[in-house]
């Protein structure tokens, strides 16, 4: 069973909003992100993120990607917060 380590400080008081990059094409949309290495695996890492430094961060990779694979990549904001569980 792998670890997982929970090691960086929280900065947000509350999450009320979320970026999401996805892509487009004829068969509908999908999450865009990369893949990164992750304690010795490559993993895939999604362009979400809750913060607008952050998602300033990962626009000149997604407006990359969407030059080199063609497709049309759109920015979404999503900004309903619903509490679903808690652990």
């Amino acid at each position: 069973m792998s670890k997982v380590y929970l090691n960086h400080k929280n900065h947000l008081l509350t999450i009320d909003e979320v970026f999401v990059f996805v892509s487009v094409d004829q068969d509908g949309e999908g999450i865009v992100g990369q893949t990164v290495q992750l304690m010795g695996q490559t993993v895939f890492m999604p362009f979400v993120c809750a913060d607008k430094a952050r998602m300033e961060s990962l626009k000149p990779a997604a407006k990359k990607i969407a030059k080199e694979s063609g497709k049309k990549i759109k920015l979404i904001r999503l900004s309903t917060r619903e509490e679903v569980e808690e652990y």
